[in-house]
Parts: C-alpha cells; sequence; structure tokens
C-alpha cells in the first residue's frame, strides 16, 4: 500500500471514531437539554437569563445597538445567542440561550479526545492500549453531571471550556511542527478573551511561552522553531481581544477598566454587601486559602464523597509522575498539557484580590456559589485519568486478566464518583435551586401579573434584579424603560437620557411602573402617590409594587 493509501486510511479511521464520539456527545447534550427543559431547570440560574435579557436587547429594547452589551460580562455569549433569540418563544423558554452552549459541549468533547489523541504515534502506530487513553478522557468530559446540566442552560462554562481545550489542542499540535496550527490556536484564544477573563490569563501565558521558543530558539540545542512571521500573527490575534474590549470600555464608559472596578463589576459588588463586622469571602486577601477553595470546588464538581474527591487529586498527581517516568511511547512531550493548570492561579488570584467568591457546602460558610468554577480543572482531570490508564497498560505487569482489571479500574472509579453526583444531585444544579427558589418565584408571580397588562403598555422598571419576570410574561423589551436607555458616555448621569426623564416624570412616559424596594425606580416613585395595583411579597426578597401611572 503506498503511503499516501496508507495516510487515507488512518484519516479515515480517525474521523469515524469522531464522528462515532460526535454523535454520542449529541445524544447525550439533547436528552440533557430535553429533561432539564422539561423540568423547567434551564433557566434557574439569575446569570442565564441575565445572559439572555443582554442578548435579547441588542434589537429589542427602545434603544437597540451593540451598546446594550453593557460591560463587566464579555460579548462573545451573548453575539452567539442572538440568533436564536430571535424567537419570542425560544427566548421566552429559555430554549434559545441553551444552544450555544450544546454546540460547545459537543466540540469540547471532541476536543479533548483530539488532545488526548494527538500525542500517540500516527494510527498505524497505535496499539489497542493506548487507543484507550483518547476515549476515557473524552468520556470523563463528556459524562461529568455538572457539565451536563451546565450545557443545558445560557451559562457560558461550556462555550468557554470549548475555546480552552481547542487551544491547547492547537497549541500542542503547533510544537509538534504542524504550519497553521499556530494561528489557529491564537482564534480560540481570541475568541476565549471574549467569552470569559479566564482567557485572557491563558493568553498572557501562551504568549509568554511563544515569546520564550523565540528567545532561546536561535541557541544551539533547540529544539522547536516557530517562524518570526508566525510569531508576530499569533501575538497580534490573541492580544486584539482584550485590546479590543478595554478599548470599547475606554470609549463608551470613559473607563478602560469599567469591568474590573466600575459599579457593577465583583470588587464592587462584594464591597456594596460586606458590613462592618464582615471581613470578605473566604480566601479574601489570601493566595493560598483563595487556591485551596478553589481546588476544593474541581473537587466538589468531580465526586460528593469525600475519599472519592481526594482521589482525583491524589490521580493527577500519580499522572505527572506517570508522564515523567513511565513508558507511554509518546511522540511528542507532554509539557503543553501544563496550560490546562492554568485556572488555579486565575482562580487564586480572582479569589484573592478581584472580589471573586466561591463557597462549597463542605468549607465554610457551608452554601454554594460560584461553585461551578471548579470545572475548569475537568479537562485536566480528564487528561490525567487518561494517561494514568496508559501508563498502567502499558506496565511489564499488565499481561492477560490484570490487563483486563486494570482497564476495568478507571472506568469503575469514573462510575462511582459519578454516581454520587446524580444521587445527591449536581452541585451546579443544587447552586441554582438553594440560590434562585425565592427569586424565581417571585419573579413567577411578578410575571402573572405583567401578562394581565394591557398588551401594547408602556413600563418602567429596573432590570437588573429581575428580568426574568419580563421574559416568562414574553413582553418585548421594547415595551419597557430601563436603565439601558441611555448615554452612558455621559457621567455621572445623563439628564437627557430616556431612562432619567422617565424616572423623572413617570407619568409623561410609562403606563405602568414596577419597582422593588430600595431600587433606583422606587427611589423615584414612592412619593408620587401612584395607584397602587398589587404588592408582592417574597421572603427574602424585595418587595415588588406594580402601579398604574396612566
Amino acid at each position: 500500500m503506498s503511503r499516501s493509501s496508507r495516510n487515507q486510511a488512518n484519516d479515515s479511521s480517525r474521523n469515524s471514531e469522531l464522528r462515532v464520539l460526535a454523535f454520542l456527545a449529541t445524544c447525550v447534550s439533547v436528552i440533557a437539554f430535553l429533561a432539564y427543559y422539561q423540568r423547567g431547570e434551564v433557566t434557574l440560574y439569575g446569570d442565564a437569563v441575565a445572559h439572555m435579557n443582554i442578548a435579547r436587547r441588542v434589537f429589542d429594547s427602545k434603544t437597540p445597538g451593540l451598546l446594550q452589551l453593557g460591560t463587566v460580562w464579555l460579548p462573545l455569549p451573548h453575539l452567539l445567542m442572538i440568533p436564536f433569540l430571535i424567537s419570542t418563544e425560544m427566548w421566552k423558554r429559555g430554549a434559545g440561550g441553551s444552544i450555544p452552549s450544546m454546540v460547545a459541549y459537543i466540540f469540547g468533547v471532541i476536543g479533548i479526545f483530539r488532545l488526548v489523541r494527538g500525542f500517540f504515534p500516527p494510527q498505524k502506530q497505535l496499539d489497542a492500549r493506548a487507543r484507550v487513553a483518547p476515549w476515557i478522557a473524552a468520556i470523563v468530559f463528556a459524562a461529568n453531571p455538572n457539565l451536563i446540566y451546565l450545557q443545558s442552560t445560557a451559562m457560558g462554562e461550556s462555550l468557554y471550556l470549548a475555546f480552552f481545550v481547542w487551544a491547547v489542542v492547537f497549541f500542542a499540535e503547533a510544537v509538534r511542527g504542524e504550519s497553521k496550527a499556530l494561528t489557529k490556536c491564537s482564534f480560540c484564544l481570541a475568541a476565549a478573551c471574549l467569552t470569559r477573563y479566564d482567557g485572557w490569563f491563558l493568553a498572557a501565558a501562551m504568549c509568554a511561552t511563544i515569546l520564550a521558543f523565540t528567545f532561546f530558539q536561535s541557541r544551539k540545542g533547540s529544539s522547536i522553531s516557530f517562524p518570526r512571521a508566525a510569531i508576530a500573527k499569533f501575538i497580534l490575534i490573541s492580544a486584539a481581544s482584550p485590546i479590543l474590549w478595554l478599548a470599547y470600555n475606554g470609549a463608551v464608559y470613559r473607563n478602560p477598566l469599567e469591568f474590573a472596578n466600575g459599579a457593577y463589576s465583583a470588587k464592587a459588588i462584594e464591597k456594596r454587601t460586606q458590613t462592618s463586622g464582615n471581613p470578605g469571602h473566604p480566601g479574601s486577601g489570601n493566595l493560598t486559602v483563595s487556591g485551596l477553595y478553589f481546588l476544593k470546588s474541581a473537587q466538589v464538581n468531580m465526586a460528593e464523597n469525600p475519599w472519592l474527591q481526594r482521589a482525583w487529586i491524589l490521580l493527577f498527581l500519580l499522572a505527572i509522575a506517570a508522564s515523567l517516568t513511565a513508558h507511554l511511547n509518546l511522540r511528542t512531550p507532554l509539557w503543553p498539557l501544563v496550560f490546562l493548570l492554568i485556572p488555579v492561579p486565575f482562580y487564586a488570584l480572582s479569589v484573592a484580590y478581584s472580589g471573586v467568591p466561591i463557597f462549597i457546602p463542605p468549607w465554610w460558610p457551608f452554601t454554594h456559589y460560584n461553585v461551578r468554577y471548579g470545572l475548569q480543572l475537568l479537562p485536566a482531570f480528564a487528561v490525567a485519568l487518561a494517561l494514568i490508564s496508559c501508563a498502567a497498560l502499558r506496565s511489564k505487569y499488565a499481561k492477560g486478566t490484570l490487563q483486563l482489571l486494570i482497564l476495568f479500574l478507571p472506568i469503575a472509579f469514573l462510575i462511582a464518583s459519578y454516581a454520587t453526583v446524580w444521587r445527591a444531585i449536581p452541585q451546579t444544579l443544587q447552586e441554582a435551586q438553594i440560590n434562585m427558589r425565592t427569586r424565581n418565584q417571585l419573579e413567577h408571580q411578578l410575571a402573572g401579573w405583567l401578562d394581565k397588562l394591557p398588551p401594547n403598555a408602556t413600563i418602567l422598571m429596573y432590570l437588573g434584579d429581575h428580568v426574568g419576570a419580563l421574559q416568562q410574561a414574553g413582553i418585548p423589551l421594547q415595551q419597557v424603560i430601563n436603565e439601558g436607555n441611555h448615554r452612558v458616555w455621559k457621567q455621572p448621569t445623563d439628564p437627557d437620557g430616556l431612562w432619567e426623564r422617565a424616572l423623572a416624570n413617570p407619568a409623561q412616559y410609562a403606563d405602568y411602573v414596577v419597582a422593588f424596594d430600595g431600587d433606583p425606580v422606587w427611589q423615584a416613585v414612592h412619593d408620587l402617590h401612584l395607584r397602587e395595583l398589587v404588592e408582592i411579597h417574597v421572603t427574602s426578597q424585595a418587595r415588588a409594587i406594580l402601579y398604574r401611572v396612566r
């Protein structure tokens, strides 16, 4: 058989595996979405609802346009949702926000398979033991109950994980000498940087690594070399997204770091919620404690049993040892996988110094908040179990029955870990159920009253906390005067903005007013003696009042 024929056969075999994997991942994604959708759980997260409505108001608003994307949250997830939210029904039910997450989940599963597969020799030289490793990594990633839930929602975790994994895939391929891989990596980094701020840290680490190679590649003995033009292109594309976002914030908000230190930043929100006797969230100002909380959140996303949680960390350490000492018969070094650990320093710094709290049930304050951040280590855990399995199978002792036992053990460990999660309900779903229960009750009751208003009524309402009520009622945002209807570059306020004018004279601009105790609308109208139609009281939520203005 000629070389070209052998290559075609290898490609056909590899593509066949990827097609099977993509089909299985699609089945998991769709079935999970239908199950959570039927139970009304795709819109449990307040952040998921907010993401959908940010995307919706780009075209459905009294002042539509890209400025409705706001700040703090990066824009790519919202832009990807827009085509699926044009349908009022898909917006109202939340399905439109789930589609980008589901597609990203499928690509993420394929990416983790390709990442591990890429370190082994070509298909014709691959023995049966090495074939197992990519499949184990893909199963660990695809079967994670917490990721399966989040990919059915409008949350951004699965989208970022897909860009994250593929950036590492292409970086590893670039190290192997594939000419176009470095450019592909830079585009994945640019997309990651427009999805989550984790991507900025990842891009900085990869750019620094490339620059280090540039510095040392002229020295004798350097085994890795990149063309200078390719390096310049890689850095420019990778840096384009952060530069674009800084420029956007500078032009629109008159502060390039508005997302980091503005009124809606994590730091500002934490400062507003702190009291004199409250020292801040766990890990605030302490890099070691914040790193431990992040690692614990990663364990909680992998298993419910404390011993199984510790076992994942132990397996990860064993995988590092195996990659350094075991004979894995790899065609390239494993060091690009170090980038899978980037979330550890990023979240340690974020929790310690950026006002980003992580609360986990086993540790004080024994509750749920941002537990989902631990999923960022899922690719590292998936690769670790794959490598340790491959190393064990390649051991000189792995023969006959013992080889079957070694193959069975990682699968049994994975089943045991994920079974505990399913039995206890995934932590990401628990977080949404616990933290959003009363908020969703309030929005559901308010939506029932809003649904009774005249179809074309104009409403004055602050959307920052309870936009979900409008979404559930299916009321177009173009009928609602809200805090997004003003020119944000007019600092500190915009007296001629629609929002400010409506607050000053509600009767001139609105038919109805929705006010929550303490919000800007309540402050503007509570002394005007408007006709009150209904008050809604829900435990632990601000009182909601619906007024008729005219």
